[in-house]
């Protein structure tokens, strides 16, 4: 029997419907890590010798393109399934994952992966669906490169991270994790320069509030109508 506690886990819409009995099978091949700020959880390319369950924190997704460029691929958030190669038919990571924040995550085996969703098929379905929606996420970002002006893209590329991390605060809408405008420049494939640019412009217009890592959506509304161009 594992010495993690069901509850920890019982609350997330991942194992929804699971009896205590069914979620103690599936942790007793779990082990809870801590993973300090700035470490990595794995590597491109590296072997997948793991899936995981982010606990607690906020893991950072990044790819090395074959010229040398990093660009930040997305966010995982507590309560998401993370780094299940195996499940897209890889037997290596497709990318890196480093914590943003003091982190803790649950590992599983990979070698576990077929006899786990074959005795639960609801885990298989649940992470094909959140495979999917990255996926549609993913065209969605390759889609505005191909087509927005810079401005159009880091609003939503803003307005995406309000909605998968916003916490309300008194401003209007905080990015609940460290983000800096390179992070924001690797995520819309553009420079520094460009995304500091835009973001004082906007800061002067009181669409934004930035700090040190630190970004307040102090107008979501307007900053929506930027990024469907229907607002200059």
């Amino acid at each position: 029997m594992s010495s993690i506690d069901p509850s920890v886990i019982a609350g997330l819409p991942l194992f929804q419907g699971f009896s205590r009995e069914q979620l103690a099978d599936i942790l007793s091949s779990a082990t809870s890590r801590r993973y300090p700020k700035g470490t990595s959880v794995f590597e491109q390319d590296g072997q997948a010798h793991s899936f995981f369950l982010l606990l607690h924190g906020r893991l950072q997704v990044v790819k090395l393109t074959p010229d040398g460029q990093q660009v930040v691929m997305r966010y995982i958030n507590p309560g998401d399934l993370f780094g299940v190669a195996m499940a897209i038919g890889r037997d290596t990571y497709p990318a890196t994952s480093n914590a943003v924040v003091d982190s803790v995550a649950l590992n599983w085996p990979s070698a576990i992966w077929p006899d786990l969703v074959g005795r639960y098929p609801s885990l298989s379905l649940k992470t094909l669906q959140t495979v999917g929606s990255r996926l549609q996420d993913t065209q969605a970002r390759v889609v505005e490169m191909s087509t927005e002006e810079v401005s159009r893209r880091v609003a939503h590329a803003l307005l995406r991270l309000a909605n998968q991390s916003g916490r309300k605060v008194e401003q209007g809408i905080e990015i609940d994790f460290p983000i800096s405008r390179q992070d924001i420049a690797e995520m819309t494939g553009t420079t520094l320069h460009t995304v500091s640019r835009i973001l004082s412009a906007w800061e002067g217009d009181g669409l934004v509030e930035g700090g040190r890592q630190r970004i307040i959506l102090k107008d979501p509304h307007r900053l929506f109508l930027l990024a469907e161009g229907t607002q200059d």
